[in-house]
């Protein structure tokens, strides 16, 4: 397939840029940088997705599929400045949108959103059908997000799937648990430690089986053409990890016999439970099989280390 990817130089727009470009597609990367990452496997276009026209691009590439990775990821910064995390979700997507929309081309395009839309989730596993109940600005933009996806779909005959992404880590990320946790373990202090009680769960998936079940869907979805439409996923594993169990296998692979600390601290904007109902996912693309998290996340703090 040919895949154009906004937000390229970004952790999970070039995380999965450089996986399916592994996998034998073409890919064209776009973001406001002037030279792509380190490491970027195709075609690269600069641009500010947030702004530019992006229709020619979309019309000369002519891609099967377009991923749209720019935007924001992080709850806390959305509390801060709301404002700023609304124009670059929502008003960046739409620009995108209605590029496309422009561009006479019929991509399908898929838009990375985030459990953070089902906020403390009422019944767990989350499904798809519930109703959003989102507690951070991040999560309502991401809502509004979907809104606006349905609009394009239904009124101008673009074709979404939204992917509800829970919690996605990988080699490339420098921010979020995972990483801090690494951090602190690394950095050869007697302690860790947790903001919370350590009870949290989460719904944790490596960013390439991430990728790899976006790719499965696309390869799926891309060819069915139609009048357009709207379909919402969630893409996580299905499995629910408390923080405190994820702080201990990471001191196992880092620094063991490191006291890990809880300072029992609720953060606004960070739900207790997370956990995917996966069935829609299994039944759209059957042959998607993540790899175990253990070995996921003993690879990525090995990489870690190796850079050190």
């Amino acid at each position: 397939m040919r895949i154009l990817i906004t937000g390229s130089s970004g952790f999970l727009g070039g995380s999965f840029g450089r996986f399916a470009a592994r996998a034998g597609h073409e890919v064209l990367g776009v973001a406001r940088a002037s030279q792509p990452g380190v490491g970027w496997p195709g075609a690269y276009a600069q641009a500010d997705v947030s702004s530019s026209d992006l229709s020619e691009t979309v019309a000369s590439f002519a891609p099967d599929v377009l991923l749209h990775a720019a935007g924001t990821a992080s709850v806390g910064a959305s509390l801060t400045h709301p404002l700023d995390d609304l124009r670059a979700a929502v008003l960046t997507w739409a620009n995108v949108l209605d590029s496309v929309r422009r561009s006479g081309a019929r991509p399908l395009l898929l838009f990375p959103s985030s459990a953070a839309v089902y906020g403390d989730s009422a019944e767990l596993p989350a499904r798809e059908d519930a109703a959003a109940r989102p507690i951070s600005p991040y999560g309502f933009h991401k809502a509004a997000c979907e809104l606006v996806a349905r609009e394009y779909a239904e009124c101008f005959r673009v074709r979404v799937v939204v992917c509800r992404l829970f919690s996605v880590f990988g080699e490339a990320q420098r921010r979020l648990l995972v990483w801090e946790l690494y951090r602190q373990l690394a950095s050869g202090a007697p302690a860790v430690w947790l903001e919370g009680t350590g009870e949290e769960t989460r719904d944790y998936l490596h960013v390439e089986d991430a990728a790899s079940a976006m790719l499965e869907l696309a390869a799926g979805l891309a060819g069915e053409g139609g009048c357009g439409g709207c379909r919402v996923v969630n893409v996580a594993s299905g499995d629910e990890t408390r923080v405190v169990e994820l702080a201990e296998r990471m001191r196992a692979l880092v620094a063991p016999g490191t006291e890990i600390r809880c300072r029992g601290r609720a953060r606004a904007g960070d739900p207790q439970h997370w956990r995917a109902d996966t069935a829609l996912l299994r039944t759209l693309a059957p042959r998607w099989q993540p790899q175990p998290f253990a070995q996921r996340l003993e690879r990525c703090v090995a990489t870690w280390q190796g850079e050190q």
